[in-house]
């Protein structure tokens, strides 16, 4: 029964991947026809500008801890941003519907989340959460490591996360891991930072280069932003 339901749920996290291509896809075909996005206050923005902190955002985590437009590398040209700070965007293509709110249990400060899709395939997700304490970031940290690592042991041909990379930055610490399509090639990444009380995961899906180097280079900047 348990084997079952571990081939399920790696079953739900596979198709996830899948579905997130398309939703990328038609994210980038309407944010191109319109050339602008909602923040989380209901205001819409060019997606050539930064992710503006929203109305309402709770003290000391809003919108401006987040990735930005200008922190992408040449061959990412964002079109489109979408914010929210309620906890509930998915965490990743390993989480299945597992959100920020689900894994701190509601019991965050505050939540930040921005889904950033590009004019090629692909998109880049990020979700933050404000611990109360240190010791409950640290612990929400190593159940988000638990979390990619469940998706880096999957069978040969299958979509995976690599090894582990560490990461220090001004900001803080964290670690990205190279994802793998199932022959072999390059497809995005994904990085658990976390600076003092706040931690985020962030994830890179497509391919807009073959340098796995790329996710380490976004995800420091992830962890600049999540520190400001």
């Amino acid at each position: 029964m348990t084997e079952n339901r571990t081939v399920q749920q790696k079953s739900v996290r596979r198709n996830r991947v899948a579905a997130a291509a398309c939703f990328a896809a038609a994210l980038i075909t309407a944010s191109v026809v319109g050339t602008q996005s909602a923040t989380a206050d209901g205001t819409a923005h060019n997606a050539s500008g930064a992710a503006r902190p929203a109305a309402g955002a709770a003290a000391g985590l809003g919108s401006a801890g987040l990735v930005q437009s200008e922190d992408f590398q040449k061959g990412l040209n964002p079109v489109g941003a979408t914010v929210s700070l309620t906890g509930r965007q998915g965490l990743s293509a390993c989480s299945g519907e597992e959100t920020m709110r689900d894994l701190t249990k509601d019991k965050a400060t505050a939540y930040a989340s921005v889904n950033w899709t590009f004019d090629t395939p692909g998109m880049l997700i990020e979700s933050a959460a404000s611990a109360p304490t240190g010791a409950e970031a640290a612990t929400w940290e190593k159940q988000l490591v638990a979390l990619v690592q469940d998706c880096q042991d999957e069978p040969a041909g299958h979509w995976h996360y690599g090894a582990a990379h560490t990461l220090t930055a001004a900001g803080g610490t964290g670690r990205w891991y190279p994802a793998y399509n199932g022959d072999g090639t390059v497809s995005g990444g994904v990085a658990v930072l976390r600076s003092g009380t706040r931690v985020a995961i962030v994830e890179l899906t497509g391919r807009p280069t073959d340098a796995p180097a790329y996710v380490e280079g976004i995800a420091t900047a992830a962890l600049n932003r999540l520190h400001s």
